[in-house]
């Protein structure tokens, strides 16, 4: 699967990495632009940027969207490793429901002041997945750690392949 990072590296590693770049950089824009300003600027850009990247890795992949949705899964897998911990709830040929309970993500950004970035940079992410494998995975999620919920709950529907 083509990867525009460096997949030897843990995600949370290549997060904060990011980080140590775009937070300068809001913080500029914010004094220059205002922080409405500078945070709708910003977070749309890495909004489009991350929906571009999913939708380039899905469009290089074969399989059914299931098939897709499968590997990109495995592979975030290997690299979240145990940053967050999750709650597994159902797994059915056609869903899979679970929480994450623990998210050093969240904590990550919390601490930086930043959890809009965070989410836009991660939690967002998992939707534009959803959008690069097809219409025959669904996600539903109410809520998350990163903008301040106990847990974050994830609930994929899967049509038949």
């Amino acid at each position: 699967m083509e990867t525009p990072v460096n997949a030897n590296i843990s995600l949370l590693d290549e997060v904060k990495i990011q980080a140590r770049v775009l937070v300068p950089v809001l913080r500029a824009l914010r004094s220059e632009l205002g922080a409405e300003r500078a945070n709708l600027l910003v977070i749309n850009a890495l909004r489009e940027w991350s929906h571009e990247v999913f939708r380039r890795i899905g469009a290089s992949m074969t399989g059914s969207a299931k098939e897709k949705w499968a590997a990109f899964n495995w592979e975030a897998a290997a690299r979240i490793g145990t940053d967050i911990e999750t709650q597994m709830l159902r797994v059915e040929p056609d869903a899979m429901d679970f929480n994450v309970l623990g998210c050093r993500y969240a904590d990550f950004f919390r601490e930086l002041g930043e959890p809009e970035l965070g989410a836009v940079l991660l939690c967002e992410g998992d939707h534009h997945i959803v959008d690069a494998v097809g219409p025959d995975v669904q996600l539903t999620r109410t809520q998350t750690i990163m903008k301040g919920a106990s847990y974050c709950d994830f609930r994929y529907r899967m049509k038949s392949s």
